[in-house]
């Protein structure tokens, strides 16, 4: 990151978003109704890939969150 940029996204707070959606359900549950693998979800929900517009979607309309909370917390 160069000098006065700020960070847009931190991925492994949006990972926590979804890990917090995701409650008791298990991973392979919720990749399976989102599209995506169980490795895949992992990787979102510990900062170390962002999700996908269309994974995001998905998420949304699932847990009846917007895409805006998952990506900055705010409603």
């Amino acid at each position: 990151m160069t000098k006065g940029r700020r960070k847009l996204a931190d991925l492994e707070v949006i990972g926590a978003r979804i890990r917090e959606l995701r409650g008791e359900m298990l991973q392979e549950e919720l990749a399976a109704s989102l599209g995506i693998s169980q490795g895949q979800l992992s990787k979102i929900e510990h900062g170390k890939l962002g999700p996908t517009a269309e994974v995001l979607l998905r998420l949304a309309e699932k847990f009846g969150k917007s895409a805006d909370w998952m990506l900055t917390g705010k409603s």
